[in-house]
């Protein structure tokens, strides 16, 4: 029997215990630092057993996934190299960050274990092991990032392993890593943050910035509502490639800057329109590092029951709504629904249920 353990079953662990438990062959075992957690992790299903005891989860373990916040992963690595691991264990971890981490196994040489740094590349609005789905990680990228000294056999092990995830698996170096989730990721989040910021500033000389700036701005700045100790950890860590990411974008603000300040407008339309040419070059359908919002907005006249006749007849489509939000409904004038759904399929077929029933939606 093939025992899995995993430190952390929030979303992003539990959706991994969920891709192995009941496999032919596989055993799961949860680990937390809380009794209460280890408890419900058994109790909702997602694992086969838990523990709070570190060392029992890890003794006899053929993979260990570190699925903890990115400043606890080196604490955890440490732990893990003073015990004694069974011979060919391969420990792997989920952080957006990975040159620092394994850097830290390298310089333990792990008892018998190897270490394979991993990222899967998927995410949910919402968090914990409530939250965890075993199709979170499908039509993603989960990027692993051996070294040259890496036993292409153990790589072998983990990457079949994990296809169970039904994710696509990429092999990058950890630096590479580094460098590309940085300016995907943690820099789209810094810039979101400062916006977000900026437009608080300036709210509190005139609420009708806030007012206003529903919508569009709402969503665009969206990821400025992630958690601020997971933010910090992930930044801080990666904070060399950021500082360099930040001066490549200070640069691009400067050019706007100059191009505005010369009113040349034939230069604004080119950094417009060389940004939608690569952007549409962007894939829509898969999964990646900030998670896509499925939504469409229909206009709805201000009748009773509009709202529940919308509802059901998703729901008797079976069409799984996440969320619905009344943006606009007052006295003579369109009221404007958000329909929230949980993947592209579900959008794509209320989209065509909505038509069906005389709503057109708009993306």
């Amino acid at each position: 029997m093939t025992k899995i353990a995993i430190f952390g079953v929030g979303l992003i662990g539990g959706s991994l215990a969920l891709c192995f438990k009941g496999r032919p062959g596989l055993t799961v075992v949860g680990h937390s630092v809380r009794e209460s957690s280890a408890r419900k992790y058994v109790e909702r299903g997602v694992v086969d057993s838990a523990t709070t005891s570190m060392k029992e989860a890890a003794e006899g373990a053929d993979f260990i996934f570190l699925c903890v916040p990115v400043g606890n992963l080196e604490p955890y690595v440490r732990e893990l190299s003073g015990m004694e691991l069974k011979p060919g264990c391969i420990i792997t971890d989920v952080g957006s960050t990975k040159a620092s981490v394994a850097a830290c196994a390298k310089e333990l040489q792990l008892k018998g274990a190897t270490f394979i740094g991993g990222h899967p590349m998927a995410g949910s609005e919402r968090s914990g092991v409530e939250a965890a789905s075993s199709f979170l990680f499908e039509n993603a990228y989960y990027v692993l990032t051996p070294d040259a000294s890496t036993p292409q056999s153990e790589v072998d092990k983990l990457t079949e392993l994990l296809r169970l995830t039904k994710a696509s698996i990429v092999h990058v170096p950890a630096v590479e890593h580094d460098e590309i989730v940085g300016a995907i990721s943690h820099l789209p989040h810094i810039i979101a943050v400062a916006l977000t910021n900026q437009i608080r500033d300036y709210n509190e000389g005139n609420p009708l910035f806030a007012q206003l700036a529903a919508g569009g701005f709402r969503d665009i700045t969206r990821i400025a509502s992630s958690e601020p100790v997971v933010w910090r950890d992930i930044l801080i860590n990666n904070r060399s490639v950021l500082l360099r990411l930040l001066q490549d974008w200070n640069r691009e603000t400067a050019g706007f800057i100059d191009m505005l300040e010369r009113g040349d407008g034939e230069s604004i339309e080119q950094a417009f329109r060389t940004a939608g040419q690569f952007r549409s070059q962007l894939p829509e359908r898969r999964k990646g590092m900030i998670h896509s919002v499925y939504e469409c907005y229909i206009d709805v006249p201000d009748h009773p029951g509009i709202i529940g006749k919308v509802a059901t007849e998703l729901g008797n489509s079976r069409i799984n709504l996440s969320n619905i939000h009344i943006i606009e409904s007052r006295e003579d004038v369109p009221g404007v629904l958000r329909l929230s759904f949980r993947t592209q399929e579900d959008l794509d077929q209320a989209v065509a249920k909505l038509g069906q029933i005389g709503f057109t939606a708009h993306l």
